[in-house]
């Protein structure tokens, strides 16, 4: 009997973004890591560092690129670039979303959140979740034997592991297992998903980040 092939995927959640005016930037551009997330995508090289990665390949928003950068210098390779790893679309993106100020609290909002399973606010769930598969496999086909990078963002992550672990999509953001620079690694045996391993390398930072304290980072 033939042994299958075995290949793992870390999918990692970009660092902190600077992001003063405290809005869900979602698919806005001109957004880039803040000093603490640079220094949070250098924790998740080093963790990294000594494993057989062979493909890294980030979200085309800036916070994923930047977040990729240190990877691909740490094995000296290109950053490829998959539009399937981006952030996932909202309609409160560029909006305020603090609790008691933001746009949650304005009543002309409020029928954008009539409907919490698909959800009605932003890209279907498992829209997101066929995406981000598509994306997890072309990384396993081009690191076939070895370890690959993708970069993506908290939702669009989280929705994966429920979809491949076979979990409903619609959940409670609060109780997300995606720190900021966090590894979500699905190990594969060919192409089937055989365990998914989580580990927080940059953890000591993110106890600094105002980010993961009010839950803004996507």
């Amino acid at each position: 009997m033939t042994e299958l092939t075995r290949t793992t995927v870390h999918v990692l959640r970009h660092g902190e973004v600077y992001n003063p005016a405290k809005i869900l930037y979602g698919r806005l551009p001109d957004f880039h890591l803040s000093e603490l997330g640079h220094q949070m995508a250098k924790a998740a090289a080093q963790a990294l560092s000594g494993r057989d990665v062979t493909h890294v390949v980030a979200s085309p928003l800036e916070r994923a690129q930047e977040t990729a950068a240190p990877i691909s210098a740490e094995f000296e390779l290109e950053t490829a670039t998959d539009v399937r790893l981006i952030e996932s679309a909202n309609y409160f993106e560029g909006k305020r979303v603090s609790v008691g100020d933001g746009a949650f609290g304005n009543p002309r909002h409020w029928w954008v959140l009539r409907d919490p399973i698909t959800p009605s606010w932003g890209e279907a769930y498992l829209v997101i979740a066929q995406r981000m598969f598509e994306a997890l496999q072309a990384a396993r086909v081009a690191a076939e034997g070895h370890e690959a990078v993708c970069v993506s963002h908290q939702l669009p992550i989280w929705t994966l592991r429920r979809y491949v672990e076979g979990k409903r999509l619609w959940h409670d953001p609060r109780k997300r297992q995606c720190g900021l620079a966090s590894l979500t690694s699905f190990r594969f045996e060919g192409s089937k998903v055989v365990g998914i391993d989580y580990s927080e390398p940059a953890a000591h930072l993110v106890a600094l980040s105002a980010t993961a304290k009010t839950a803004k980072g996507a």
